[in-house]
């Protein structure tokens, strides 16, 4: 079984071209399907029938979640169970196509309804609070200043700011390369605030972290090496404790507030499409919702006759 998946993993990054992110997130779904086969007595994939998929599903559905602390009464979303059938029809797909298997088993599992959850912003006090340069400044406070300055100023992914490179920064001219989501390429603009930092962070800080082991990564870790996603987003959690933001800030948010403030400043909503790298307009439509909820706020509070 774990063959027939690695060979969809090796379809998904080099024919597809899909993130590592997605082949990652595919591979612990299906492998996690793998787990509960085998002890269930599946041994090959075309031992595996619809009824199986379904005793799969529902015991996801009622298995507590691995939480630290333990909380047994916690159960898997249904955006989860949505991720857990994608990836299995996925699979099944690849697999007809490729005549690995007689037959689409999972054509019918029926994907459950998801809930567009309202992207969360950051206010612009918030915003300036965060963006306040930390003293005295070090190679440290320097690479995380310039990482905040630029997620806000481009809106950029979280393995967008880990990847980036030195030539993909072209700050002379004002804007920056990215290699986004299925290795699509980008071209944003970079406002002064953002490319000021960048040049202090280059000129006086990052000299510091490099080491001859360093790759050309922009932001390099203590040890000179790349960011894993994971200690980049540890990293931009304890700036913004230090800032004094109380309330639970992720890293995704800065792309949330530069989508969401661009909207509110009168950008047009295809261009905040292409900056964000969206695929498809209806992704960035989610923005016009909460750009909504903020005017008709600023209506109630300020017009004579709300």
């Amino acid at each position: 079984m774990r063959e027939l998946i690695e060979d969809f993993l090796q379809y998904l990054r080099h024919e597809r071209g899909q993130s590592g992110n997605t082949a990652r997130t595919y591979a612990g779904l299906l492998n996690r399907f793998a787990d509960w086969g085998e002890k269930n007595g599946l041994k090959e994939w075309t031992q595996v029938e619809f009824k199986h998929l379904m005793s799969f599903l529902e015991h996801e559905r009622a298995r507590p979640l691995e939480s630290d602390p333990p909380d047994p009464a916690r159960r898997l979303s249904s955006e989860s169970v949505y991720l857990e059938i994608a990836a299995l029809r996925a699979f099944y797909r690849y697999c007809e196509a490729e005549r690995l298997l007689p037959v689409n088993i999972a054509e019918n599992l029926s994907l459950p309804r998801r809930w567009k959850r309202l992207p969360k912003a950051l206010t612009d006090g918030e915003i300036r609070k965060l963006l306040t340069p930390e003293m005295p400044e070090t190679p440290h406070t320097l690479c995380d200043q310039a990482v905040l300055e630029l997620a806000y100023a481009c809106g950029l992914r979280l393995s967008e700011l880990c990847s980036l490179r030195l030539e993909q920064l072209h700050l002379d001219a004002g804007f920056i390369n990215v290699i986004g989501k299925g290795n699509k390429e980008r071209a944003l603009p970079v406002g002064r605030h953002a490319v000021a930092a960048l040049n202090r962070y280059l000129e006086s800080g990052r000299p510091k972290l490099v080491t001859p082991r360093s790759p050309a990564t922009v932001f390099l870790n203590r040890r000179g090496g790349p960011f894993a996603t994971v200690t980049l987003w540890l990293r931009i959690k304890q700036r913004v404790r230090r800032a004094g933001i109380a309330r639970n800030v992720t890293p995704h948010m800065l792309r949330h507030s530069f989508a969401t403030h661009l909207l509110e400043h009168g950008a047009d909503l295809r261009v905040i499409q292409e900056l964000l790298g969206h695929a498809n307009i209806s992704t960035t439509e989610i923005y016009t919702h909460v750009a909504g909820n903020r005017l008709r706020d600023i209506h109630r509070k300020f017009h004579p006759r709300p």
